[in-house]
């Protein structure tokens, strides 16, 4: 054999070692990333689809009486989201116009909004009324927003309200949504919308909601100060371990939470199925480490604090970052969703399962993982069943 010949094996040899050698390295990269190990899960329904609505508060709060009706052996329920998003819109008019436009209408809501109209209205199956008059296969409000809106503006620019504006903005809810049933037949049983609310044997009253800020006493009610609590409902204060110890409560002993929170943060990310809350401090890596960070430019500081490989260390979250995060509007009312359970990273730490209303899409089918940073960090407020509180700290709240 040859020189030339005996250079180009080797080539070749040397090539498909370095290719193999490539190809175990890009798998090895394509583990990277968290792994999730469930600790406890408890039953909820499916992930819904809220699409272009701004809905995700009757989502969240109907997926939380699904999963209570789930934990009281009642069997599985699919409920009418947009019933609860339609009466509202009506009692969200009523008020707009009688304090002349001085308060909230748009599309956002709370979760007390839903156990209010199911208490004032009653609920019907989300076969009976899907909400979708309007040529859409999918929930679309863009139109129905702004058309709302512009009506009730158009009513108060009057001085004086006509007898008409209560029929006419019906008519128009009734165009979008479909007329509301006064029966209806389901499962060979005729129902009233509040007939069938009084079947399921939930109590509305049972449902409280929670939060965790400085600004107000703890221990005591107050009303949450976030634009869509149009409502102005009153929440209970717990300082922010306490707020922790209440949904591991729940989770543990089989109940759900309705969660809501902000998810504008970096640290979200809906692709990779986390919520995080990297720490910036790298005061603890070593030598070589700590100096290649130091040259970073911030771009590349940011891009390696969320590049969600499973290796990012979290911030301690104190009572005092959360407030400050409120006040300076860094936490904002964002997004409703639902907790199910909590997980580990294959690191030990500690997340919870949530379920979202963006489709059964995304890395893990409707759902995704928060961390316990996240957590404590971007919470707002949440619902939970009352017999899920810790005894102590139920005497606390007088509940």
């Amino acid at each position: 054999m040859n020189k030339t010949i005996i250079t180009l094996a080797l080539a070749v040899m040397v090539g498909g070692g370095a290719f193999a050698q490539d190809k175990k390295e890009t798998k090895a990269e394509e583990k990277k990333g968290y792994e999730f190990t469930i600790v406890k899960e408890n039953a909820s329904t499916s992930a819904k689809d809220q699409s272009r609505s701004g809905t995700c508060w009757s989502f969240s709060g109907i997926g939380f009486l699904e999963s209570e009706l789930l934990k009281a052996g009642k069997g599985e329920y699919d409920l009418s989201e947009m019933w609860i998003v339609r009466t509202a819109y009506l009692e969200k008019a009523e008020r707009y116009i009688r304090l002349h436009g001085s308060t909230t209408f748009a599309a956002g809501g709370g979760f007390h909004d839903v156990t209010a109209m199911i208490s004032k209205y009653g609920i019907v199956p989300e076969e009976v009324y899907t909400g979708l008059n309007y040529g859409e296969t999918k929930h679309n409000h863009g139109e129905i927003d702004k058309v709302l809106e512009a009506f009730c503006k158009a009513v108060i620019s009057q001085k004086t309200l006509s007898t008409a504006w209560k029929p006419a903005f019906n008519g128009i809810l009734d165009a979008y949504f479909g007329k509301m049933p006064e029966k209806f037949t389901y499962k060979g049983v005729e129902y009233t919308p509040k007939s069938y609310a009084a079947s399921l044997g939930l109590n509305m009253d049972e449902f409280v909601e929670i939060g965790s800020f400085t600004h107000v006493p703890f221990y005591k009610p107050f009303i949450l100060d976030v634009q869509d609590n149009w409502m102005l409902s009153s929440i209970y204060n717990v300082n922010i371990d306490e707020m922790m110890q209440v949904i591991d409560n729940a989770i543990n002993n089989g109940y759900t939470i309705g969660w809501g929170a902000d998810v504008s943060e970096k640290g979200f990310s809906w692709k990779n199925g986390v919520a995080i809350v990297p720490a910036e401090d790298k005061s603890d890596l070593g030598g070589t480490e700590r100096d290649k960070w130091e040259k970073l430019t911030a771009a590349e500081k940011a891009a390696a604090m969320y590049s969600f490989d499973g290796t990012a260390k979290e911030k301690t979250i104190t009572q005092a970052m959360r407030q400050e995060a409120y006040d300076n509007y860094n936490t904002t009312d964002d997004h409703g969703m639902v907790i199910v359970g909590i997980a580990k990273d294959q690191n030990g730490n500690k997340f919870y399962k949530v379920k979202n209303s963006w489709s059964t899409e995304g890395k893990y089918n409707g759902y995704f993982y928060a961390s316990e940073a996240f957590v404590r960090y971007k919470t707002i407020d949440y619902m939970v069943n009352k017999k899920a509180i810790p005894a102590n700290i139920k005497s606390k709240l007088g509940l």
